[in-house]
């Protein structure tokens, strides 16, 4: 069986799980330069992260799959050794008020377990928040994923009811607009998509879908989505787009290919007709792009070390509006999402991929 690290492109999570996650500290080490602290311990896999109008800090989480697995399932299957996933519903939305005082806003998400040895969670992906009202992306939902009544989406959330309901269907979009330069023949293809990030501009939705390279359009109102960038069409080699923020046009990273070549990584500036360029180059693994008040962009990579993801690998740059780049923090775990809060200060979804429980955010002030 040809093994996944050969393919050329890949979706995000497929490398993670060369780590031995089992193995992982209960807390961070080996940090440099900024000032942090653990601003919450004890999640299940915190993925996108963003402040809501009341102050308080809402967490995406992966959740630990479940019971159901996709082979028992008539639907087209993610190949081994990365599928069956085992789907449940364990992924959830955290609400952080405060150093370690943390709540569920809404929990029974989708869910999916990969069948790899280390594991691979795929599950709530990101949230967002259109004036008042929460949205979140779902990345662990679809018969491929074991969880066949509840597909990849848009979801709409009712923070004082804790409820959900869907307002989009992304794997239904996904599967009915592919993408120019499809790869169903590797072993990591995702037929519901490995969605990743999510932000809000002018009232609609934008989310970044790495495997399957797409950049979509959803109207929160009226649940339609569209196409906005298709980066598959863009290299011979896969791109993999996975944070996405706005300032003044739409910045996002991107993966690139495994096993990891420092610098092979970049900025993608990307304008609402959907077209785009290489706006900053030289970075490594980016899983998060944020903006401060000053205009400095802060780019968070899961692992600046060659190979395969590695522990304490992971560190935040600082690239100014001159172009100087500086490290702000390393030694990060396995971290997946970055963003700024009304204090300044700096929000990490650490050990991101690892096992459920061992999820932190780190508070940085840069």
């Amino acid at each position: 069986m040809r093994s996944t690290y050969q393919t050329a492109r890949r979706s995000f999570w497929i490398g993670l799980t060369s780590l031995a996650l089992a193995s992982l500290p209960l807390a961070s080490g080996a940090f440099a330069q900024a000032n942090f602290s653990v601003y919450a311990s004890g999640l299940e896999g915190p993925r996108g992260l963003k402040f809501g109008p009341d102050g308080a800090l809402y967490v995406a989480e992966a959740g630990r799959g479940g019971p159901t697995s996709s082979a028992t399932l008539d639907c087209e299957q993610v190949p081994g050794p990365v599928g069956p996933y085992h789907g449940g519903l364990s992924a959830r939305i955290s609400k952080i008020t405060g150093p370690g005082q943390v709540t569920t806003v809404v929990d029974g998400l989708p869910s999916a377990m990969s069948s790899l040895p280390t594991g691979d969670t795929l599950g709530a992906a990101d949230v967002s928040f259109v004036g008042n009202t929460l949205y979140a992306l779902v990345a662990g939902g679809g018969c491929s994923h074991g969880n066949p009544d509840t597909p990849n989406g848009i979801i709409k959330v009712d923070v004082a009811l804790h409820t959900w309901s869907y307002v989009a269907d992304l794997s239904a979009f996904e599967m009915a607009n592919p993408p120019v330069n499809p790869t169903p023949e590797l072993v990591d293809w995702e037929p519901d998509g490995s969605w990743y990030g999510l932000v809000a501009v002018r009232g609609d939705l934008y989310a970044t879908e790495p495997n399957h390279q797409q950049i979509d359009r959803i109207s929160p109102d009226t649940g339609k989505v569209s196409l906005v960038a298709d980066i598959s069409g863009s290299s011979s080699l896969w791109v993999g787009p996975t944070a996405i923020t706005y300032h003044g046009d739409f910045f996002f990273g991107n993966l690139a290919p495994f096993p990891i070549s420092l610098g092979d990584a970049n900025v993608f500036k990307l304008t609402p007709s959907g077209n785009f360029k290489v706006w900053e180059t030289s970075f490594t693994t980016v899983v998060g792009v944020v903006f401060d008040q000053h205009d400095n962009l802060y780019v968070l990579e899961l692992s600046a070390a060659p190979g395969f993801p590695s522990l304490a690998a992971g560190k935040i740059v600082r690239l100014s509006p001159s172009g100087q780049t500086e490290d702000i923090l390393t030694g990060l775990s396995v971290p997946t999402a970055i963003t700024i809060g009304p204090d300044g200060a700096l929000y990490v979804s650490n050990f991101g991929a690892a096992p459920p429980g061992l999820g932190q955010i780190l508070r940085v002030e840069p």
